[in-house]
């Protein structure tokens, strides 16, 4: 947090939220960047520290600028205004850009006059103490400015108005009768300030050349003017400088208005107001939006059909098949088996620990995305950016759409790697195939035991007799072979489902993983982003909010 903002949140504690308006403006203001136009931006950061460096400054002086074109009376008026002749007119006016200075109640108004750039040379004080006038001390705490000419030749005059016309905390527009239609103080500065009502006064000077029959039509299109301008409400003083008609009351409304210790207030208010809505115009209004999850869950389906997920699952299924099917059935012919080969070793895909090893060096043999899944990955990526973007202002929406295609690039590969990454399980057989195996092979043994005592009993002859072991009358070398051997193939068909159902269940399984490790990543390329840029908006939104409240 800046310096400035340090010294606003002081004067919270004086009772004013202000501070939290200027936070407002700039948290609004650093969501915004990279985001919205920065000079818009910049111009919203300037408003915030031009407020904050005031509020750091005396409360008890309120800063009163008197502007207008040349030949208005400007100076004519700020020196009645004064008493004094501090101001040259008329063809005396000097050529300096700098702007005159006059302070009621000099307590305090040293630090505000340099805030504003005045030389000293262009100071005078009008102590309350030394001046006991009755209008002296009703405009005690006011300081008052008098402006160089608006529409000066001289480029520095242009500047140094347009730098105290944001300073000053009160405005005194002094037209001329003969020029108060010129646009260009209607368009370079009534307008854009028509937020600034509050704090402005308009006064029609040299009202005394005008006859008295045509002074209210006059007034009344001036008033026609300003309504134009957006400021209906802003007092008109028509006034002649040279002959005091209608001093008494300006400097009455000026006396009211500084009395009251509203305009300093009012003015960083309408400041930071004006800025604020300039921002919102361009950033939008719309309430942030969440993001759906069935927006999300379809993104993440097109992204896992263009993985080759689906093409991974019927291989974990198949190889689950094969490697269980291997393990279970009648070990004399399963060998052949083993002369398939494994869905899984041909996408390089579930090697066990070695997988997690070699995936640095090597890639998964996944095919590519067909044209037609990129399609609908694209589709979805942007479908989902329209839906939460939905609302919101055309900076925001291209900024969400950015954010979520800016890592499409890398999709490919970080799938690539999180599903080699991912184990699925199935380099292990299951536990009962386990056994089951044990039982074919003693099975196996049994039959090849019952070959052997067979032929060795036909080759003797005595196959038949009673000195052969015998099972239900019949010869146990028979029984263990042809019973090993139907045994064996029976047991094989029966596990035929439990190794269906164990690949399903993998397959289950492996499924859940697989897009478990696509969710990461497309949380990680796509949703985070569009998150980030949604949370960016909600800041810039709420920062607006404390700012206009």
């Amino acid at each position: 947090m800046t310096s400035v903002l340090e010294g606003a949140k002081k004067l919270v504690t004086r009772g004013t939220d202000i501070g939290a308006r200027i936070e407002g403006l700039e948290s609004a203001v650093q969501a915004g960047r990279g985001r919205l136009d920065d000079e818009l931006l910049d111009e919203a950061q300037a408003v915030a520290e031009r407020a904050a460096g005031r509020l750091r400054l005396s409360a008890d002086h309120t800063v009163v600028g008197i502007a207008g074109a040349t030949g208005s009376g400007k100076s004519s008026t700020f020196n009645a205004l004064t008493g004094l002749e501090l101001s040259a007119v008329g063809v005396r006016r000097p050529t300096t850009s700098w702007a005159s200075a006059c302070v009621w109640g000099s307590d305090g108004a040293a630090e505000l006059l340099e805030w504003l750039g005045i030389p000293p040379r262009h100071q005078t004080t009008r102590d309350s103490l030394l001046d006991t006038r009755r209008e002296d001390a009703a405009m005690e705490g006011v300081v008052l400015l008098d402006l160089p000419d608006h529409d000066s030749t001289e480029v520095s005059h242009h500047l140094e108005v347009d730098r105290l016309v944001q300073l000053a905390d009160m405005l005194v527009w002094v037209l001329d009768p003969q020029k108060y239609a010129d646009a260009a103080i209607h368009d370079r500065y009534l307008a854009p300030l028509k937020t600034h009502a509050d704090v402005m006064v308009v006064v029609l000077n040299h009202i005394d050349t005008v006859p008295e029959e045509r002074r209210d039509a006059m007034v009344a299109d001036v008033r026609r003017l300003l309504e134009a301008d957006g400021l209906p409400d802003v007092p008109i003083i028509p006034v002649s400088a040279r002959h005091g008609i209608g001093l008494d009351d300006l400097r009455a409304e000026i006396a009211s208005r500084v009395k009251a210790k509203k305009m300093t207030r009012t003015r960083l208010e309408a400041d930071l107001r004006g800025a604020a809505q300039k921002v919102q115009e361009a950033s939008g209004t719309g309430r942030t939006r969440a993001l759906p999850d069935d927006r999300v869950a379809a993104l993440e389906s097109a992204v896992a059909d263009a993985a080759g997920v689906p093409t991974v699952v019927d291989a974990v299924e198949r190889s689950t098949r094969l490697r269980a099917g291997r393990a279970t059935g009648w070990p004399v012919v399963s060998w052949l088996s083993g002369l398939k080969p494994d869905p899984l070793k041909r996408l390089h895909l579930d090697l066990g620990s070695a997988g997690k090893e070699l995936t640095g060096q090597s890639r998964s043999s996944l095919p590519t995305a067909t044209p037609v899944q990129r399609a609908r990955v694209d589709t979805e990526v942007r479908t989902l950016a329209d839906d939460v973007s939905e609302g919101l202002g055309d900076p925001w929406q291209e900024s969400v759409r950015r954010a979520s295609t800016g890592r499409l690039e890398d999709l490919h590969d970080r799938l690539d790697l999180a599903l080699s990454q991912t184990d699925l399980g199935v380099d292990r057989i299951p536990a009962w195939a386990g056994l089951v195996r044990v039982l074919q092979w003693l099975l196996v043994l049994g039959a090849g035991v019952g070959l052997v005592w067979t032929v060795l009993l036909v080759l003797s002859g005595t196959l038949g007799d009673d000195s052969t072991p015998k099972l239900a009358g019949i010869a146990l070398p028979l029984v263990l072979l042809v019973g090993g051997v139907l045994l064996g193939l029976l047991l094989a068909l029966g596990c035929r489902f439990l190794v269906a159902a164990t690949a399903r269940r993998r397959a289950a399984v492996a499924d859940k993983r697989l897009r478990g490790a696509v969710h990461e990543v497309a949380q990680e390329l796509v949703v985070q982003p569009v998150e980030a840029e949604l949370q960016a908006y909600t800041v810039v939104r709420n920062g607006l909010a404390a700012a206009l409240s």
